[in-house]
């Protein structure tokens, strides 16, 4: 490991792959200039299997998926709109449509970078990468989270999708493959929390005493739980584009009839960049923002 401290999800994501790479000869780490401080031990030590592709983001995905048809099992990283929508096509025909594994991990989303302009923005990424037939998709909302996930997904053979961000929770969830209630509640509310937004929706919560589910693995949902602990009046909170989780939940709690709301990202532009504190408020997604929205849809 690298002088840098393995104190957020990025800086631990870095020490986790510098440890993998020296316990495993088929893994290889692809990326894209982002990251590189955490990486400077890997690389002195593998320089065959750490592999700059510079800002090519095209390139990086194809490189990751040549990397899975030869037998190695690629991390291939950028920020999160890079990653996603530059080069959806190389996941989509590359990763997807040849059949190869792979870990793709970005970092920055929603708004980590947002001083950094729209170009650094990525809400629709978890949205686009729904659409990969059998992706799995995981929003860690701790460091240790994201390092439970990685290693999981690396030992893995199919695709994953792991979406870094510092906007980190309080709330840890001890097995990222499973639903959690992080608040029982005696309302009719449920709040069914993705990603780090987990503290501002148990704060709302307890306005409304309502029941908080979260989970760090989105795609597939833990139907099992989801039945088990959904009221009749179900909030999807997500800290990227709105709606997008909502499909999902509701195809799984099919057994019984329920109203949902969805809560996350707006779809429109925000044209001041602004902190990733204040694009939270603009879309809601504070304590004060959730309660608000659920308020006003249960009347």
């Amino acid at each position: 490991m690298s002088a840098v401290a393995a104190t957020g999800p990025r800086a631990r994501f870095g020490q986790v792959v510098t440890e993998l790479l020296d316990q495993r000869d088929d893994l290889a780490l692809v990326y894209a200039e982002i990251s590189g401080q955490y990486f400077e031990d890997a690389s002195r030590a593998h320089p065959r299997r750490v592999i700059n592709v510079g800002i090519r983001e095209q390139l990086l995905v194809s490189t990751g998926a040549g990397l899975a048809l030869n037998g190695i099992r690629p991390i291939v990283h950028t920020f999160a709109p890079f990653l996603l929508e530059r080069a959806f096509e190389q996941i989509k025909l590359d990763f997807a449509h040849q059949g190869m594994g792979g870990v793709l991990v970005s970092t920055g989303g929603s708004f980590d970078m947002s001083a950094l302009g729209r170009t650094h923005q990525g809400p629709a990424d978890v949205a686009l990468a729904a659409t990969v037939p059998a992706m799995v998709i995981h929003a860690p909302a701790t460091a240790a989270e994201a390092e439970a996930v990685i290693r999981a997904a690396v030992t893995d053979t199919g695709l994953h999708y792991v979406r870094l961000s510092e906007q980190a929770d309080a709330h840890e969830l001890p097995d990222f493959a499973r639903m959690h209630v992080l608040r029982q509640g005696r309302g009719p509310v449920t709040i069914v929390a993705l990603g780090p937004v987990r503290d501002a929706a148990v704060a709302a919560a307890a306005e409304l005493d309502a029941t908080v589910l979260a989970a760090t693995t989105v795609r597939p949902l833990d139907v099992a739980a989801l039945r088990r602990h959904a009221g009749p009046q179900v909030a999807v909170v997500e800290p990227w584009l709105e709606g997008t989780s909502l499909g999902a939940v509701a195809e799984l709690l099919d057994d019984a009839p329920r109203r949902y709301l969805a809560i996350g990202t707006a779809r429109r532009e925000l044209r001041h960049y602004g902190t990733p504190a204040e694009h939270a408020a603009a879309h809601g997604l504070t304590a004060a923002g959730i309660l608000r929205r659920i308020r006003d849809w249960t009347g």
